[in-house]
């Protein structure tokens, strides 16, 4: 790989990922950026590329912390600095690995000499080596939540705290801080997603004039990297200067109150949460004036700064895409362009303060009122079903179950079209028994690196997290021996113990829903959708990966991988069509084998499995019989299931609940998934099932 760096200004497009950027390297207060968007759209390449147009920094000698000369840090762990020297270096992009470990990203400190010799001996992170500097991540949303906090706290406040038993250690850690995202991938939670100052979403351009050019340029800078990038050598220099002379003229840009007034007046209007968003607006709308060269800030500033900072704070729940109305945008400002004392902006005059309307008449149609050809009055905006159809939908008979095709003579399976899905609501806790290893998330019992401290081991390896109780009696009956003969303690290696933290993980929860004819009565469908869609929000909640097999007709479909991304696992419940026979069987096997492939691929993530079904199976020789035999295997291997029973009617046969028995969990009724009762019903059969198979031991 070439050394010479993809040329900012070569990038086709990507028009708002270059301002945000660019408006970042002009004001880094504005609280970086996250670039959301499809794989394979450079972005990058446009991060990586931003580093070489910012200015060159003044640093401290032997300063491993990047202190400014002109104002070293007084906190520096290097410091003090009255009389180091200093030198000029370009600014530094440090890039975040998704896997790294909360000590590299924040530093060691060593706890064994700071406890046996008094001296704090740190090892500075990547925080420290992004100082003054870019801070890139990529796929930040794969990140374990615990570390995306400490990076936007850091972020947020400029200063990183490294806390280890009573010994601390602070340093200055101001960056640009940029994400990168594919949302296909999983979602950042909202409260993550509020600490980014803007977002951006990018796409392929769908133009092939413009894909060709893309292609064109990618192809001449991988024959001659140093030649391609000095074909744009003057356009990455004037970049460079003028984001300088943007710097330089900021603190002389001027947020006047009426531009102060649209800015709340907006974030009022988009009812977004706290008071973040109007910052982060008016800082953004003050370095879009300095980027234009002007030192006062226009609407249309203010409107770019929404454009930027407010769509991913319009969400309400993981299911809502980012955006913003541009029409209640453009309202919002037009209201609120004019200074609070002018006469404009009192209501029902004409600007004359007289209040009448000239020609004796009220608005109508063509004047903007809410006649057919007025603009007046907005459409009502249309869901994912109107009010008419849901009405209609309601009323709709229970559709009769199909009847089995005998297999001499297969025909296709009648297909009913997909129905939207009920209100979500909150479910009880469904957990896994035992204690896991696995990632960090809030369903099952494991031991993590957060929570409370359960016990004392001996070091696996770097110490960590020092159980400081635990060291001191293992160290205290050798003293004598050791020849103490001061106040200190004489500690040796074999005497340290790290601390057992009991927290919880998130597990895979695989989905195994029935598809068939017996559920496509379309009420029942909707709130079996319902019940889904709650259980899927509360896997978003609980960081869960989630995965999806769908039953009917002639097998079962893998429809929805294990992954992060609820967004996706909710868009294919929403287009989920139903008909058919029960393949029961085929369903369960198939979450077999999809669990066997994910045990390889990570072994320390327990599965749940939850199985959404009315119990019954249909097709082929002994359905039922094979059906609770693929049910077996799951028993077998401890694996944790839960079924949600749908079967509805006076007459129930109980099938579900026979099944559940089958799999060694338990089932629970769409009622009962709301009932403050539904966890204790788990483990209370998770319980009866150990006791027996004890007793049977």
């Amino acid at each position: 790989m070439s050394d010479v760096r993809y040329p900012f200004t070569a990038v086709v497009g990507m028009t708002d990922l270059r301002l945000g950027l660019l408006l970042n390297a002009v004001s880094p207060a504005v609280g970086g950026v996250l670039v959301r968007g499809e794989k394979g759209t450079a972005k990058s390449t446009m991060v990586r590329a931003l580093a070489g147009l910012l200015p060159s920094i003044a640093t401290v000698d032997d300063c491993r912390f990047s202190c400014d000369p002109a104002a070293p840090d007084p906190q520096c762990p290097d410091g003090p600095h009255a009389s180091s020297g200093s030198s000029e270096r370009p600014s530094q992009l440090v890039e975040l690995p998704v896997g790294v470990a909360e000590d590299r990203i924040v530093g060691s400190l060593d706890l064994e000499r700071a406890l046996a010799e008094g001296v704090k001996a740190y090892e500075p992170g990547l925080l420290a080596k992004a100082h003054r500097g870019v801070l890139y991540i990529d796929e930040v949303n794969l990140l374990q939540d615990h570390v995306v906090d400490l990076l936007l706290d850091a972020a947020a406040m400029g200063r990183s705290y490294v806390e280890r038993e009573g010994v601390s250690v602070r340093h200055a850690a101001r960056f640009l801080l940029v994400g990168t995202m594919n949302p296909e991938e999983g979602e950042l939670r909202p409260q993550l997603l509020d600490r980014f100052g803007l977002t951006v979403e990018i796409a392929a351009t769908r133009d092939p004039a413009e894909r060709a050019e893309v292609v064109r340029r990618r192809l001449a800078y991988d024959a001659d990297p140093a030649g391609f990038a000095a074909r744009f050598a003057g356009e990455e220099r004037a970049l460079a200067e003028r984001i300088t002379a943007a710097r330089e003229l900021l603190p002389k840009v001027e947020l006047t109150d009426v531009a102060l007034r649209q800015i709340t007046a907006v974030c009022a209007a988009f009812e977004v949460d706290g008071l973040r968003a109007d910052i982060v607006m008016a800082r953004t709308a003050v370095a879009l004036a300095a980027w234009d060269g002007r030192t006062e800030v226009l609407e249309e500033d203010v409107r770019k700064a929404a454009q930027l900072a407010l769509p991913h704070r319009r969400r309400r729940n993981p299911f809502d895409a980012p955006g913003l109305d541009e029409e209640q945008l453009d309202r919002t400002l037009e209201e609120h362009a004019q200074p609070e004392d002018s006469p404009e902006d009192s209501p029902g005059t004409d600007g004359d303060g007289d209040g009448d309307d000239p020609d004796g008449d009220g608005p109508g149609p063509g004047d903007g009122g809410p006649g057919p050809d007025g603009g007046g009055a907005p459409e009502p905006e249309s869901g994912p079903q109107a009010p008419e159809a849901a009405a209609s939908d309601a009323a709709a008979p229970d559709l009769p179950e199909q009847q089995p095709v005998p297999a001499q003579h297969p025909a296709p399976a009648r297909e009913s079209a997909p129905v939207a899905a009920g209100d979500p609501y909150r479910t009880r806790l469904f957990a896994v028994r035992g204690t896991g290893h696995g990632a960090q998330g809030r369903r099952s019992p494991a031991e993590t690196d957060s929570g409370y401290t359960v016990r004392a081991r001996r070091p696996q390896g770097a110490l960590s997290r020092l159980h400081l109780t635990a060291t001191l009696q293992a160290a205290a009956p050798h003293q004598v021996a050791r020849g103490r003969a001061g106040a200190a303690l004489v500690l040796r290696k074999d005497d340290f113990r790290e601390q057992v933290r009991k927290g919880r993980e998130s597990n895979l929860v695989l989905f195994v829903v029935d598809a068939s004819g017996s559920m496509a009565a379309r009420q029942r469908m909707t709130a079996v959708k319902g019940a889904v869609l709650s259980l899927l929000m509360d896997a978003y909640q609980r960081r869960d990966k989630i995965g999806m097999i769908t039953f009917r007709g002639a097998g079962a479909e893998l429809a929805l991988p294990p992954t992060s991304s609820v967004e996706v696992g909710a868009a294919r419940l929403e287009s989920l069509p139903t008909g058919g026979r029960t393949p029961l069987a085929a369903g369960l096997l198939r979450a077999h084998e999809v669990l066997r492939i994910e045990r390889l691929r990570d072994p320390a993530r327990r599965p749940l499995v939850v199985v959404v079904t009315d119990g019954r199976a249909t097709g082929g020789r002994d359905a039922l019989a094979q059906s609770r035999r693929a049910a077996g295997l799951f028993a077998a291997q401890g694996v944790a299931s839960v079924v949600l029973d749908c079967e509805s009617g006076p007459v129930r046969l109980g099938l579900a609940r026979t099944l559940a028995g089958h799999l060694g969990g338990t089932a629970v009724t769409l009622d009962e998934l709301r009932a403050e009762g539904v966890a204790s019903l788990v483990r209370d059969s998770r319980d009866n099932r150990a006791t027996t198979m004890r007793k049977a031991a």
